[in-house]
């Protein structure tokens, strides 16, 4: 009977080692499973295109574009040089709305240069620090970057670019100008008024060029 009993005994443990590493092993293979599932979750791709689709949606919701076209009795040439080589003119043409035009860095009508102007809009004394971003005479078009200055205080970014193109079958021209901006908020309104600011500024530009015929 003791020569039974030990042979059972026997078995018994070898069934308990073999069963052993079995279940260390199982658990070992829930426990990889649970770590591998766990990144996959909070990596998820599917994450990224959302928010850069908001982020996207929220930005075209800032940026705008306004432009408006200005009839002048003037040539296209005559109206582009006071922009591109004598903006420091523009105030005696139009004393009530520029006050002053400095050049700060560069020359005249020259890609990089910097020009600092002091106008009025609104009824408030304003200034602006802009970069000539482009000049193309063939085409009397320039572009100022405004990189200084109160209209930073609502606009992320701000573009004028004026071109001036003869008028077809006819004495005159036609001043077209093109703002370009991204506003901080949704509180920002367009500028509008400025766009009208800067059609007074045209036309008594033309009146300036006109009287000195």
């Amino acid at each position: 009977m003791a020569e039974v009993a030990t042979e059972i005994a026997k078995k018994m443990e070898e069934k308990m080692e073999t069963v052993a590493p079995a279940n260390i092993a199982d658990a070992a293979k829930v426990e990889e499973a649970e770590t591998t599932v766990t990144p996959s979750q909070v990596v998820d791709g599917k994450d990224k295109p959302v928010e850069e689709e908001v982020k996207k949606n929220e930005t075209s919701s800032l940026v705008g574009k306004l432009e408006t076209d200005v009839e002048i009795k003037s040539s296209a040439d005559m109206f582009h040089h006071m922009f591109a080589g004598k903006p420091h003119h523009v105030s005696k043409a139009s004393p009530g709305n520029i006050q002053g035009c400095d050049l700060h860095e560069g020359d005249w009508g020259t890609v990089g240069s910097i020009i600092y102007w002091n106008y009025v809009h609104d009824g408030e004394a304003k200034v602006a620090k802009e970069r000539i971003e482009a000049v193309e005479p063939e085409k009397n078009l320039i572009t100022f970057r405004v990189i200084e200055g109160d209209l930073m205080k609502e606009y992320k970014s701000f573009l004028l670019t004026i071109q001036v193109t003869p008028k077809e079958g006819g004495t005159g021209s036609i001043v077209h100008w093109h703002l370009e901006y991204e506003k901080i908020s949704d509180e920002v309104a367009h500028p509008e008024t400025l766009l009208q600011f800067c059609v007074e500024v045209s036309k008594e530009i033309d009146e300036h060029l006109l009287s000195e015929e």
